[in-house]
């Protein structure tokens, strides 16, 4: 007899191809699974790697801030010396001035003519005395204006007075501005 085959052929056949998809589409979702980790597993090392470049250079900035820091303090430092160096340079500088000042006013005064109170302000002297006469008082602002170390002599008072033995002092108060010569920082 021939053989014929009774079973349900078309039953197993959309079995097995069923199977089949589900094995196609269970590989599918592996390979897409797997892809997804490794590009997670890419990002994430791209990730790690930029933070940790990124740490370095927040490092760097910070020791870089740190060093600005420091030099910020030395140059503060630097001109406060430099500062304190031009000022004892200036005070050494004048030093002899006031030498040449007290030499300038003993030269300059003539004759009949006594200061009694000398008074410095900056660089303008005011002077205080008492001189027998005008000419006196005249010839004294003719030595300051001729003095290198004096100029400018401006008369702001003299007055006349009248004392129990007949003379009679003129009482003057004027003011010079002193001079500095060039070349005499403290080699005169």
């Amino acid at each position: 007899m021939a053989r014929i085959n009774l079973l349900p052929w078309r039953e197993e056949l959309r079995k097995q191809q069923q199977q089949e998809f589900f094995l196609a589409i269970g590989a599918g979702v592996v390979v897409v699974c797997v892809a997804m980790g490794v590009v997670h597993g890419y990002i994430g090392a791209n990730i790690d790697y930029q933070a940790q470049r990124n740490q370095f250079l927040q490092s760097e900035i910070d020791a870089l801030n740190k060093q600005i820091a420091e030099i910020k303090e030395l140059e503060a430092k630097k001109n406060r010396l430099v500062a304190k160096m031009e000022v004892i340079q200036q005070l050494q500088g004048s030093r002899p001035e006031a030498v040449h000042l007290f030499d300038e006013l003993a030269k300059t005064v003539p004759d009949g003519v006594k200061l009694d109170e000398v008074t410095q302000g900056g660089r303008t002297l005011s002077l205080k005395g008492v001189a027998q006469s005008n000419a006196r008082v005249s010839a004294y602002m003719r030595n300051l204006d001729g003095s290198p170390w004096l100029e400018n002599p401006v008369l702001s008072v003299i007055e006349t007075k009248g004392s129990a033995s007949g003379d009679r002092p003129n009482r003057f108060d004027m003011s010079v501005h002193q001079t500095a010569i060039a070349g005499s920082g403290g080699k005169e």
